[in-house]
């Protein structure tokens, strides 16, 4: 059986390719939809099994935010029978599926949990939020430290504004206020990797992971401080790169830490893979749900690191085409 390590995706993981990944009957699926209609929210298997992608139903975070979390546990239901699960990480709120799945937080109450952030991410803001992507590596999946010099200039500029949402290695993710995003956008040299423009702005940008959240947050938090926490059956490693093991973790330093300030800050999605990589050294890095958007970020991280001897995009692509890939995503 092969030691996996598993990346779940978060906020703007659910897209078009997505519809249809709910499991008709599946207990979780149907106490999800009991658990929206109590609070009067649109059942995920009506939205899952919509005839079309509709971005502004889909894309609010109050539909997509329980989309991907349900969508990324039933996967990990699949990947527990077939690998052993040494580590579990995440990007952003994927976070929330990963307590979930490592046992960390009941089903109930992790939907909770993301039902209430989300609506936080919700909250109406003085001035409206967005978000853009820009790469920070080149066609060649190198690392372009121009491009990281640019970003941290820009950001600089921007001061409390905007700031890195997500930082995925090979991919800034910058949020803040529309208003201060147009500068950075500008500043930001054009290029074209993969047939892409960037930068890129992101549909549906909140501002999750930027100061503008923050306070909303804290008031959802005191509304779970009844959450049941325990420590998790598999080591959890956050957006910090911190590890939270099954024998050494304090729950309440787990709710902490997840509840306080998490919102506000950048979330590392880089260095919780450095460090799921480095320290557990997996057969192979599973990416469940709709974690294909994760690929991209993962493959140039393996690379980086010169995981197995690959430190070039071609050695990655040739072991991909071997008999063992060390990436796989459960194509949603």
């Amino acid at each position: 059986m092969s030691r996996a390590a598993v990346a779940f995706a978060g906020r703007g993981a659910y897209g078009p390719g997505s519809l249809g990944s709910l499991p008709e009957g599946h207990a979780w699926v149907r106490r999800a939809d009991e658990l929206r209609a109590a609070a009067g929210l649109e059942s995920l298997s009506v939205l899952d099994s919509a005839e079309r992608f509709d971005p502004a139903r889909h894309l609010r975070p109050s539909n997509a935010w329980p989309l991907i979390f349900l969508a990324g546990l039933l996967d990990a239901e699949r990947i527990a029978d077939d690998h052993e699960v040494v580590v579990v990480l995440a990007s952003s709120t994927g976070w929330y599926t990963a307590l979930a799945a490592s046992g960390a937080l009941g089903f109930d109450d992790a939907m909770r949990l993301v039902h209430a952030m989300a609506a936080a991410a919700e909250a109406p803001l003085e001035a409206p939020a967005g978000e853009l992507i820009y790469p920070l590596t080149d066609e060649a999946w190198q690392p372009d430290p121009a491009s990281r010099r640019a970003v941290t200039s820009a950001l600089e500029e921007a001061g409390d504004h905007a700031g890195m949402a997500v930082d995925l290695g090979a991919f800034a993710m910058i949020g803040g206020a529309r208003d201060a995003l147009a500068p950075i956008a500008g500043s930001l040299p054009a290029v074209r990797i993969g047939g892409r423009e960037y930068p890129l702005r992101l549909a549906g940008g909140d501002g999750w992971h930027t100061p503008l959240r923050a306070a909303a947050a804290v008031e959802a938090a005191r509304s779970l401080s009844d959450l049941a926490w325990e420590a998790p059956n598999v080591t959890l490693i956050d957006g910090a790169g911190r590890r939270f093991t099954p024998w050494s973790t304090d729950p309440i330093h787990l709710a902490e830490t997840t509840l306080a300030g998490q919102a506000g800050t950048t979330y590392d999605f880089a260095t919780a893979v450095r460090v799921a990589l480095r320290e557990y050294a997996p057969d192979v890095l599973l990416l469940p749900g709709p974690g294909a958007s994760l690929g991209a970020s993962c493959a140039q991280l393996i690379v980086a690191e010169g995981y197995r001897g690959m430190r070039s995009r071609a050695e990655f692509e040739q072991a991909q085409r071997g008999p063992s890939p060390v990436l796989l995503s459960m194509h949603r």
